[in-house]
């Protein structure tokens, strides 16, 4: 028996004395702090999002803006904000997006059983917050990436509690905002919960006609956004796309040849979700959190556009199973995958804020690759570990009808 990995596990799993709430709070605050004293708007993304709203207010359509690529029910999510001043949202925005991130990493820790008190949940989410920079990025631009950030842990938490449909609705809700979490809906299908699939349609879909008919351009994201998304000719948009089928022409890849290699990897990666779903291999936690994730970096591999901090819709998910047997998170090419995302190493060529998208790329496809791997790895076969039990660790019963 290793009673070295069982003591560390341990210790990890033991309550957080103050000392860790301290520190992490104000690692927190200063990054709320620090994005309010910076700018009025609460972030440059979420400033889109406003405008568009504004827009609707004054009777002109929010789509005439080509870099607001949001479904219509963000349009009304962002009225609020419109009619608040600007010295409240300035600070209020930040604070949510960073309030939003700490309750999926909760989800994320309690799918596995873990407790949001103990030292792991605490040295987790500092680690984040001060060593992954996606995770100050999403905080600075405001983006409204964060709800899907939460929403996907809290729906994986409520499928490994059985609640199927209760996961659908928040996913069509995520869906509803930002369509970006759409992939997820395969997991669905793989596991034949049609009612909950159901949900997850039919809300963004009601929620999404309901806010059209009350704008001037009610087709907007058909005819303006979606043809903009599939071209993804954007100048400055393209500069910090982070899939393969923007970063391989920036290469000198023909754009034809980039996206055909991105659309083989992203359907490569479909399959591996597919195979890890009907392995039933390892806990059953495992198994929901990495058929989820390959879904969403399959994606990623050939979305435009794909950011860095879409990374934290999956990352903090793997990284709360570390203390799980045979977890992603648990092997070295998870760790290799976020060097490029360490704040302050000076890449060579890769300085400029333009280049960035190149460390992104790598990261997003070397975790891709790994996900994919420990996906195919236990394929066909129940992962039986050799590790010994975590001492302290009590997962959540998952019993086989849930699945």
């Amino acid at each position: 028996m290793n009673t070295g990995k069982v003591a560390v596990s341990g210790w990890l799993l033991r309550p957080v004395t103050w000392h860790g709430w301290a520190a992490l709070g104000v690692v927190l605050l200063a990054g709320v702090v620090r994005v309010g004293l910076r700018g009025p708007d609460g972030g440059m993304d979420n400033a889109i999002v406003v405008r568009a709203a504004e827009a609707w207010l004054e009777g002109r359509s929010p789509y005439a803006d080509r870099h607001f690529l949001y479904l219509p029910g963000a349009v009304l999510a962002a009225v609020p904000q419109a009619l608040l001043p600007q010295s409240v949202v300035r600070f209020l925005v930040p604070a949510g997006v960073t309030a939003s991130l700490v309750v999926g990493w909760g989800c994320a820790l309690r799918i596995h059983g873990v407790a949001w008190r103990s030292r792991f949940a605490v040295l987790g989410l500092l680690a984040l917050a001060v060593g992954f920079a996606p995770f100050g990025h999403l905080i600075g631009l405001g983006n409204w990436t964060v709800a899907s950030a939460a929403a996907l842990p809290l729906a994986l938490l409520l499928v490994c509690r059985g609640k199927w449909v209760a996961a659908g609705l928040v996913i069509g809700t995520a869906v509803a905002v930002k369509p970006l979490l759409a992939p997820v809906v395969l997991l669905f299908v793989f596991a034949r919960r049609w009612r909950a699939l159901g949900g997850a349609v039919l809300v963004p879909a009601v929620v999404s006609a309901g806010a059209a008919l009350a704008m001037p351009d009610p087709a907007g994201f058909f005819t303006r956004t979606l043809p903009f998304l599939l071209r993804g000719d954007d100048s400055f948009v393209r500069l910090y796309e982070a899939s393969p089928a923007a970063i391989l022409p920036r290469l000198g890849v023909p754009q034809g040849v980039a996206s055909l290699l991105a659309l083989a990897a992203a359907g490569a990666g479909v399959w591996c979700a597919w195979r890890r779903w009907k392995s039933g291999g390892g806990p059953g936690e495992l198994r929901v959190v990495e058929t989820a994730v390959m879904l969403m970096l399959a994606a990623f591999l050939v979305s435009r556009p794909s950011y860095d901090h879409y990374l934290l819709v999956v990352v903090p998910l793997l990284l709360a199973g570390a203390l799980v047997p045979g977890a992603v998170a648990r092997g070295p090419w998870f760790w290799v995958a976020l060097v490029p995302q360490v704040p302050g190493f000076s890449w060579p060529w890769l300085e400029p804020g333009t280049r960035r998208a190149f460390r992104d790329c790598v990261t997003l496809c070397v975790l891709a690759l790994t996900v994919a791997r420990s996906c195919v790895r236990k394929g066909g076969a129940t992962l039986e570990s050799t590790d010994p039990p975590v001492v302290g660790e009590s997962p959540l019963p998952v019993s086989r009808a849930a699945f």
